[in-house]
């Protein structure tokens, strides 16, 4: 399941700004700077997929008694905090899009 939700953070994210870069537009968004966002963007989400799948496997691990009780709980809480910062991204991402769709043209 985490690999599927991994796979489709990764195909939104990147979109835009591959499709901006194709269409030729000028502008902040293509260039080498879009692209390196975007493969910023992709490594963190390969990253932060990496850790939630780690502590699933040492959450299963741990329950077949082949893991200690002290790696299960430091990749449980390692997977924790990196789904809070990755809601806490979102958040920042959707009242940013809010406010720039409130903005008087």
């Amino acid at each position: 399941m985490i690999d599927a939700v991994g796979a489709a953070a990764i195909t939104s994210l990147t979109r835009p700004v591959e499709q901006t870069a194709e269409a030729g537009a000028t502008g902040p968004a293509s260039g080498s700077g879009g692209s390196e966002f975007s493969a910023m963007l992709s490594d963190m989400v390969s990253d932060m997929t990496a850790t939630m799948h780690r502590g699933e496997e040492m959450s299963i691990k741990g329950i077949n008694g082949q893991a200690g009780t002290q790696e299960v709980v430091e990749a449980v809480m390692s997977a924790e905090r990196t789904l809070q910062t990755a809601i806490a991204v979102r958040d920042k991402i959707v009242t940013a899009y809010l406010e720039i769709s409130r903005m008087a043209i």
